[in-house]
C-alpha cells in the first residue's frame, strides 16, 4: 500500500521535514487511465489534498500509458512524426510529452547517480551537429563518459561560430542569418566547463583522476580548474589516429557513434534536426538516461552502465524510468521505490 514519504507542497514544513503519519487517508478517486483505484490523502499540517498520483511523472497526462512507448521510439533513432503516426497521436501532443519527458529524464540524470566507485576513469570529447541550418547554425556537444561503463556523466550542445570553406552563397546565408539572430557567439568554452564541473562532483572520493582527450588545447585547463592540478592525469591522443579498438579515444569515439544513431537530431543530414538548440539538449537528456539506466552496456552484457556503477539494482524498464516524479531533487522518490 502506498504511503507519501513527505508532503509534496514545497511551502509546508512536512515537505523538508516529513514526520511519520503526517498525512491522513481521505478515500480514493478512479482514473479512466488507471484499472485501480488511486488513493487520496490530507496533510495534518498544510490541510492541502494530494493523491498518489501526485508523485507521478505522469500527473495530469492524456493518455499517460503511451509515454513508456514514445520514450523508447524517440530514444531509439525515430522522430517526433513518425512517432505521432505510430502511437496515433497528433505531432503538438507528442511534442509536449516529449518535452516534459524529457524534462522529468534530466532531473533522473542528476537525482540518481552517486560517487564514482575507485578506478573509474573519463573519456571526453566534443562533436559538431547544428541547429535549424548546417551551414549557418552549427553546435559543439561536449561529452563526458565513465570509461569502463560507459555511462555519459553529462553533455550539453553549445553554439559555435561556422567554419570551413566560405562560398559566396554561404557568406549570403551567413549574413541573413546575423541579421535575424545577432552575430553568433562561439560558447563552447562554456559548456566544456560546465560538463568537467558534472564529472568533478562525482569524483570527489577518486584520488586519482584519469582523463582521456584529443589534443585539443582548451581542455588541459578546463580539466585542471574541475579536477585539481594534484590528481589529475591527463592523456591526449591526436584525433586523426584510426578510430579503431585499439585508439585510446574508443570508448568515447563509441558512444558518439551510439548517440547519431540513437538519437536522430544528431544524424549530419537528416530532417529530425532540432529547429532550436534546447529542444536537441532535451533530446540528449531522454537518450543519456536511456543509454545509462535502460539499455544493456553492450549487447552481450545484461546490466546498464548505471548498474555497473553500482547506481541501481538493477537494469530500469522504460516504464520505471519515467514513474516517479525527479524535480524534487533528492526529496524525489527512486525510480525502483515501489
Amino acid at each position: 500500500m502506498f504511503q507519501p514519504p513527505r508532503c509534496p507542497y514545497r511551502a509546508c514544513p512536512r515537505h523538508a521535514r516529513p514526520k511519520p503519519r503526517f498525512y491522513i487517508r481521505r478515500g480514493f478517486y478512479r482514473a479512466r487511465c488507471c484499472p485501480r483505484p488511486i488513493p487520496r490523502f490530507r496533510c495534518s499540517t498544510c490541510r492541502r489534498t494530494f493523491s498518489r498520483q501526485t508523485f507521478r511523472a505522469d500527473y495530469r497526462d492524456h493518455k499517460p500509458h503511451l509515454n513508456a512507448r514514445l520514450f523508447v521510439l524517440l530514444a531509439s533513432g525515430i522522430g517526433l512524426r513518425q512517432a505521432a503516426r505510430n502511437l496515433g497521436l497528433s505531432l503538438r501532443c507528442t511534442q509536449l510529452k516529449f518535452r516534459k519527458i524529457a524534462r522529468h529524464l534530466r532531473d533522473l540524470n542528476l537525482n540518481v547517480r552517486g560517487p564514482l566507485p575507485l578506478g573509474s576513469t573519463f573519456h571526453f570529447d566534443e562533436l559538431e551537429t547544428y541547429e535549424g541550418k548546417r551551414n549557418t547554425r552549427p553546435l559543439s556537444l561536449p561529452i563526458l563518459i565513465e570509461s569502463r561503463s560507459r555511462y555519459v556523466l553529462w553533455a550539453e550542445s553549445a553554439p559555435i561560430r561556422p567554419s570551413g570553406g566560405m562560398s559566396k552563397a554561404r557568406k549570403e546565408a551567413i549574413a541573413r542569418d546575423e541579421k535575424r539572430f545577432g552575430p553568433r557567439k562561439n560558447l563552447s568554452s562554456r559548456s566544456i566547463a560546465r560538463c568537467f564541473a558534472r564529472g568533478a562532483e562525482v569524483a570527489k572520493n577518486l584520488p586519482i583522476v584519469h582523463l582521456f582527450t584529443d589534443e585539443k588545447s582548451s581542455y588541459p585547463g578546463h580539466a585542471r580548474k574541475a579536477f585539481g592540478q594534484e590528481r589529475l592525469r591527463h592523456e591526449q591522443t591526436n584525433s586523426k589516429l584510426v578510430r579503431a579498438t585499439f585508439n585510446p579515444l574508443f570508448a568515447i569515439n563509441h558512444t558518439e557513434a551510439m548517440a547519431r544513431d540513437g538519437l536522430g537530431r544528431l544524424r549530419r543530414e537528416s530532417w529530425l534536426v532540432s529547429k532550436k538548440q534546447r529542444y536537441l539538449d532535451l533530446g540528449i537528456q531522454l537518450w543519456m538516461a536511456y543509454r545509462n539506466y535502460v539499455r544493456r552496456r553492450f549487447n552481450y552484457d545484461e546490466s546498464s552502465p548505471a548498474q555497473e556503477l553500482g547506481f541501481v539494482a538493477r537494469r530500469l524498464k522504460p516504464g520505471e524510468a519515467i514513474s516517479w516524479r525527479q524535480d524534487w531533487g533528492e526529496a524525489s522518490l527512486h525510480p525502483l521505490a515501489s
